[in-house]
């Protein structure tokens, strides 16, 4: 995720915490540029640690599976997007507030050109594409009793509230996919609100 100015209130990183997010930073370079150039399953763990010069135990110790290397780590993810929404003021409706969830998940790419090989990676491997749909799918579910207090047009409903956020879940799918074929030109965001329009509309 790219750092922001620090506020008045939050802890300075120290130069271990600096150390250890380059060391991570430069991990994950290592890793995609080896997926992109020979597979993703044709990459191995040890390949990663050793061009990255890290143990394989270090590597771990940064991301938990070889996945998380490609999709984030799956609490980190599932978090974010609850915890966002849980922020949102309570007149906020479900729609506004899943697309802030959205553009907060986004923020954890550090760059353009990271999101695009990462997305990438994800639609056209397979098992990548499985993983990400489970994360979905229990993001969907912790995010049910968050919107269903919301306003219209998700109400009180369970069924209305679950049909919100697949819709959600399921434009940003679309707006990816589309993205992806344009080889990444244009916002993402647009793309996923020119989807839901459409859906809505």
């Amino acid at each position: 995720m790219t750092q922001g100015t620090q506020g008045s209130g939050a802890a300075t990183p120290t130069l271990w915490d600096r150390t250890r997010q380059l060391a991570a930073q430069e991990i994950l370079r290592t890793a995609l540029r080896l997926f992109t150039q020979q597979g993703y399953d044709e990459t191995t763990i040890a390949q990663i640690a050793r061009e990255a010069g890290v143990s394989q135990r270090t590597l771990f110790r940064y991301f938990g599976t070889k996945e998380d290397l490609v999709g984030g780590s799956q609490e980190q993810f599932v978090t974010l997007l609850v915890e966002t929404v849980r922020e949102q003021p309570a007149d906020a409706g479900a729609w506004e507030v899943l697309r802030t969830a959205l553009e907060a998940a986004l923020s954890l790419h550090t760059s353009h050109e990271e999101a695009l090989e990462r997305f990438r990676l994800v639609h056209h491997t397979d098992s990548l594409r499985a993983a990400y749909l489970g994360k979905r799918v229990r993001c969907q579910e912790e995010l049910l009793p968050l919107l269903e207090a919301r306003p219209a047009p998700s109400e009180t409903d369970r069924g209305q509230a679950r049909a919100v956020v697949a819709t959600a879940f399921a434009c940003f799918d679309a707006a990816t996919a589309t993205w992806l074929e344009a080889d990444g030109q244009g916002d993402l965001l647009d793309l996923y609100d020119r989807a839901l329009a459409a859906v809505r509309g």
